[in-house]
């Protein structure tokens, strides 16, 4: 395995957090405004682009 670098350690939780669910409380309270994460990934077909 190789090392990572603390740059490429941020991105990768940057992106862990952008791809998580959004709460359900959330969604009832927005009243539905926001029902999905525009950020989440497929991981099967879209890769994620570190540079």
């Amino acid at each position: 395995m190789s090392k990572k670098s603390v740059d490429k350690k941020l991105k990768l939780g940057k992106k862990l957090k952008e791809n998580r669910r959004i709460p359900v409380l959330a969604m009832l309270r927005t009243h539905r405004r926001i029902l999905y994460n525009k950020f989440q990934r497929d991981w099967r077909h879209r890769k994620l682009r570190i540079e």
